[in-house]
């Protein structure tokens, strides 16, 4: 599934929906479900809020795939400013943004929400966010 979208704040419920809607038909548990809505949600607010500075002239892409043995894999793409330092931005607490509006944990949650990221930055051609998320495919017996 690839959908693309204007990098609006309201916008971001929409990706989070989508997503969980394409998964649905893993069956995931509430929780999984819940964590990759919640990943999607930081991933996607990250590239309105800091690839696009609230520019809602840039576009979001949203990609799901479903592989062999419930894997899920999700990524989020814009075309944005980028991320000078990846390493130093996947640092608890650190934020481009006003400190007083933005905690700087949307890597960290999005890390602890998944089993992998992967975080790809160009400083003024975009950013790409890859997070795998592995099912339990078991029955709960």
């Amino acid at each position: 599934m690839r959908i693309e979208f204007a990098a609006l704040a309201e916008n971001e419920a929409f990706a989070r929906s989508a997503a969980a809607a394409f998964v649905a038909c893993m069956d995931p548990t509430i929780e999984e479900l819940t964590e990759i809505k919640t990943g999607v949600s930081e991933a996607v607010s990250n590239s309105i809020i800091h690839g696009y500075k609230e520019n809602p002239n840039g576009t979001v892409e949203l990609e799901c795939q479903i592989r062999e043995g419930g894997k899920i894999v999700i990524i989020v793409r814009d075309q944005g400013v980028g991320i000078e330092d990846v390493n130093k931005a996947r640092e608890p607490m650190f934020t481009t943004g006003k400190t007083e509006e933005r905690s700087g944990m949307g890597f960290t949650v999005m890390e602890s929400f998944m089993d992998r990221l992967e975080v790809e930055s160009r400083a003024g051609e975009g950013t790409t966010v890859t997070m795998i998320k592995q099912l339990d495919l078991s029955d709960g017996l």
